[in-house]
């Protein structure tokens, strides 16, 4: 089994778009493929997180962001969740969903949750309905964030991801021993994994 790990955020649009790459990538070789999705906070708390209305972001979701969506063909919108919400909340679930091997779907409705629909995924309330809608148990998974039950498991990652991956953009595909920054086109994405599985 070829394993694939992909550091990225859930507020990260091009991570977003990544997931969409590599999911087309892998058709025909899931079975040959292990994907683990790995957290990074592109800006922890207490740092200030960017707000939609700002020059920043207008500029770079016209310039970049919408463009790259109309070619990949997925829809996509700025949130107006301002400022953008911090995600350590959403990654300590993703612990949780982890371990009942719901990881996968978990960090998809994340992105689409954000991305599509702009709910505000700093939000408990709309995490724990997000997690139902994903097969997980509401009531366990909202404990186990009240009670910060894999906060330690999720810093944890996010210690690894910045001094032993040295992880600095997201996302970061890391393919068997190939380190990928940023993001690849579905067909370089294919042919570097093909290469690795051999």
């Amino acid at each position: 089994m070829l394993q694939i790990q992909v550091y990225s955020d859930y507020v990260c649009p091009y991570c977003f778009f990544g997931e969409v790459v590599l999911e087309r990538a892998l058709k025909g070789l899931e079975d040959k493929v292990q994907v683990e999705w790995m957290p990074f906070e592109l800006r922890p708390y207490p740092t200030p997180t960017l707000k939609p209305e700002e020059e920043y972001l207008q500029t770079t979701w016209k310039n970049s962001v919408y463009p790259m969506g109309e070619q990949l063909q997925v829809p996509i919108v700025l949130p107006k969740v301002s400022p953008q919400p911090y995600t350590h909340k959403a990654f300590e679930g993703y612990q949780y969903a982890k371990e009942y091997g719901l990881g996968e779907a978990y960090t998809h409705r994340m992105f689409t949750a954000f991305f599509q629909e702009e709910q505000d995924i700093g939000d408990i309330e709309v995490l724990v309905k997000l997690a139902g809608e994903v097969g997980l148990d509401k009531q366990e998974y909202r404990e186990a964030l009240e009670k910060n039950k894999y906060k330690a498991a999720h810093l944890k990652e996010l210690k690894h991801a910045y001094e032993e991956v040295d992880i600095s953009a997201v996302p970061t595909f890391i393919i068997g021993n190939k380190i990928v920054r940023g993001l690849l086109r579905q067909d370089d994405l294919r042919r570097l994994i093909e290469q690795e599985i051999g």
